[in-house]
């Protein structure tokens, strides 16, 4: 899952800090320490590995902050999905080169996706980084980062087969103490044509079971109290025991989680249509406490640019899909990545796939328009031929039907009563509420009793944009 408005996070504190479960970043300097400063763009695999390099970086001596101008390391991890993504970055890092002038031996470092991609193109051609680290290399962090106090320049983008970190800690800084992130496998077999991610993440592997539900206990324990299994396409994860040779597929995996707590919620992305099986379904529907929302891309609504974009299925079998998905937890909220304009894509193509939204009643939609992305299949096979014009009218027609459908999507649920998680109080108010229910929905609602983030609570729905829901708590 995407996020084309690039996020700014800044993460990092000691491992005693971390221990101790608080969050604290250095806003002044005192001789001898070191500081680090990290901002994250793009998927939220992103986000879960900067919380990786925080944990890195820490063990070698690195405090984190939020002042750039104090920072001895800056680092951006970075997203190589579309051109925006990676042209923000490169605005980003002429910001950071005016920190090194005026602070000579700052370092500056690029993570991630987009080091991947370019890797030595940054250090020979931008000449604005000391470090590129692709995303299976975090661990030699601090190695780089020696030799570049040395003078040298550090660059490993090695893909591995086997990295998946499962043994480290991710720190969980800039977090809301509630909701959390936990890496279940790594990479990606799916050859989609527009997509780089096979080439930037490298294959898939699936993480440790138990070191999964390890880490899903020790955040329950600390108060968090939803997480979301995160993959490039999580239903494939597969891992066998070593000791037993017993198989653990996804679904068992939902199963094993949802065990940890019936307080713990589950939530999980991304979902490749082709995976997510009958048996991941009935697992949802059997646990409460595992969310009954599921982002399922379908990129476009024709059969014909399906094919193009080596999705490996129809129209018909992605609304089959949907129906089964409906069929069997009624409730279920679905969500999408939809791509306007891909490469030959006609008007009466693009029609289909606004008449897919419609179809699917998608709650809330990813979209964008197609970004050619260098050394993919689409690249090297197919001309780019849809005028740049042409992609944003379409792009935006996708919008407007998508808008209208989340409206009426959520004045359908006016007057009824959810189970909401607390996360914290409303942007808009610190006399308000904000959380999400089972189904993905944002509800804000006013403060009322003792409550405190981390609290579930009921609150029906009074009225709703296309974004949100608007209601207050009453009894369950």
């Amino acid at each position: 899952m995407y996020n084309d408005n690039p996020t700014l996070e800044n993460l990092g504190k000691t491992m005693d800090e971390a221990k101790q479960g608080e969050v604290f970043f250095k806003e002044s300097k005192r001789p001898g320490e070191k500081h680090f400063y990290i901002e994250s763009y793009g998927c939220q695999m992103n986000f879960s590995d900067s919380e990786i390099v925080a944990s890195i970086l820490g063990e070698a001596g690195f405090q984190a902050t939020r002042n750039m101008e104090i920072a001895d390391l800056i680092l951006i991890n970075t997203c190589s999905i579309r051109e925006k993504a990676e042209d923000t970055v490169r605005k980003r890092l002429r910001v950071f080169d005016t920190v090194k002038q005026d602070r000579p031996g700052t370092l500056v470092g690029v993570l991630g996706c987009m080091a991947e991609r370019l890797k030595s193109k940054f250090l020979e051609e931008e000449r604005l980084v000391d470090l590129v680290v692709g995303p299976d290399a975090y661990r030699d962090l601090p190695n780089l980062v020696a030799g570049a106090e040395e003078g040298e320049k550090g660059v490993n983008v090695f893909l591995s087969r086997e990295e998946t970190y499962a043994d480290i800690s991710p720190l969980r800084l800039n977090s809301n103490g509630v909701t959390a992130f936990i890496s279940i496998m790594r990479g990606c077999d799916n050859m989609c044509s527009f997509c780089v991610v096979p080439f930037t993440r490298g294959r898939e592997r699936s993480r440790n079971a138990f070191s999964i539900i390890a880490e899903a206990t020790d955040l329950y324990e600390k108060g968090f109290r939803e997480v979301t299994l995160l993959g490039q396409n999580v239903d494939s994860y597969k891992w066998e025991n070593p000791e037993n040779g017993e198989l653990v597929s996804f679904a068992k995996l939902l199963e094993m989680t949802a065990l940890v707590s019936p307080d713990l919620r589950i939530r999980f992305s991304t979902s490749h249509p082709k995976d997510i099986t009958d048996e991941v379904l009935y697992t949802m529907a059997k646990y409460e406490n595992i969310c009954k929302y599921i982002h399922l891309p379908v990129q476009s609504g024709n059969t014909r640019v399906l094919d193009l974009m080596n999705r490996t299925y129809t129209r018909e079998w992605y609304e089959d899909k949907v129906r089964r998905i409906y069929e069997i937890m009624p409730d279920c909220a679905i969500s999408s990545d939809i791509i306007a304009g891909f490469c030959t894509e006609t008007e009466e193509e693009h029609q289909e796939t606004l008449s897919m939204i419609e179809f699917a009643n998608y709650s809330m939609s990813y979209m964008f328009f197609y970004s050619e992305r260098p050394g993919t299949l689409a690249a090297r096979k197919y001309e780019d031929d849809i005028p740049l014009e042409v992609k944003k009218r379409r792009l935006q027609e996708i919008i407007r039907l998508q808008t209208q459908i989340s409206y009426k999507h959520n004045q359908n649920d006016i007057g009824k009563t959810f189970k909401v998680l607390i996360e914290g109080e409303s942007k808009k108010s610190d006399q308000d509420w904000k959380g999400r229910n089972s189904q993905n929905k944002m509800m804000v609602f006013p403060k009322k009793g003792e409550h405190k983030p981390g609290d579930y609570v009921y609150v029906k729905a009074l009225e709703g944009t296309s974004a949100t829901l608007i209601g207050e708590m009453v009894e369950a």
